[in-house]
């Protein structure tokens, strides 16, 4: 098992023990995090934390790179364990909660982000890091950021894929509160959890389905600007980029990217 529940005083924890491979998001830890999460819900508790084992300083790795689809299928396809992950944390009727000890990178960060509120230590650390790996990311999950962080903010993480720190997070409202390493379990339970427990369930379950719609009644996009992300991304993923990402990841060396900006052009555009 790579997640262990436990329930407590009507709180779900649900953490990743998984950190000799730094928790990272596979197959097998999406299923076990989901199924976690709805037993949670099972149980009548009043909220879900989400937190992790780390090695290395590391929370979670986000994708594991050795399950990435080589033969032209979408990595981020509906129905992946991941994008099942990020909806059931999004679409369960109660707060989920994530509880940052470390650094949190990729496919971890988009899971911190579908959570209603993060807490972290202040050496904490967020990336969001598709370009490195020539990861074309979905819609769904850039519009995701763009609700949560706004453009520019996004546009930033997104093209560098670089390291921003707590304290930058806590400012641009990707996280709610940071403390101290040694002080966050109990700045978690005295500001978040005792509140919680004190209020009404309903009320919250109603008002969370709530900011669910509401988050996504901007974001219909028409016929044909769906089909243009679709041949996008399709280009990416079927492309030699894409291919030299995972295997420069996985042979520990520098990538040797060829693609150029123009070869997603089409004749429609033009």
């Amino acid at each position: 098992m790579l997640v262990k529940t436990t329930i407590k005083d009507r709180i779900c924890f649900v953490e990743m023990q998984n950190a000799e491979h730094f928790n990272c998001l596979s197959h097998q830890m999406c299923t076990e995090l989901v199924k976690a999460i709805q037993k949670g819900y099972d149980k009548e508790c009043v909220g879900i934390v989400i937190k992790a084992k780390c090695n290395k300083g590391v929370w979670s790795a986000g994708h594991d790179i050795n399950e990435l689809p080589r033969n032209g299928e979408d990595p981020l396809a509906y129905d992946v364990p991941m994008e099942k992950l990020l909806r059931k944390v999004q679409e369960i009727p109660i707060p989920v909660i994530a509880c940052v000890g470390g650094t949190v990178w990729g496919g971890a960060c988009d899971l911190c982000l579908s959570c209603d509120m993060i807490v972290s230590a202040d050496t904490a650390t967020f990336a969001i890091t598709p370009a490195k790996i020539g990861i074309p990311y979905n819609a769904s999950g850039i519009m995701h950021f763009i609700n949560q962080l706004g453009m520019n903010k996004a546009r930033e993480m997104f093209f560098l894929a670089t390291p921003i720190t707590a304290q930058d997070a806590l400012n641009v409202g990707l996280i709610n509160r940071i403390a101290k390493p040694e002080e966050l379990d109990q700045m978690l339970e005295k500001q978040f959890l005792t509140p919680l427990r004190n209020n009404s369930v309903m009320s919250i379950s109603a008002i969370k389905r709530q900011f669910r719609i509401l988050s996504k009644a901007a974001t219909v996009l028409s016929s044909e600007n769906f089909e243009k992300i679709n041949a996008y991304r399709t280009k990416v993923y079927k492309g030699a980029d894409y291919l030299e990402g995972i295997n420069s990841f996985l042979e520990k060396r520098k990538p040797e990217y060829k693609g150029k900006a123009s070869d997603l052009d089409t004749n429609q555009e033009k």
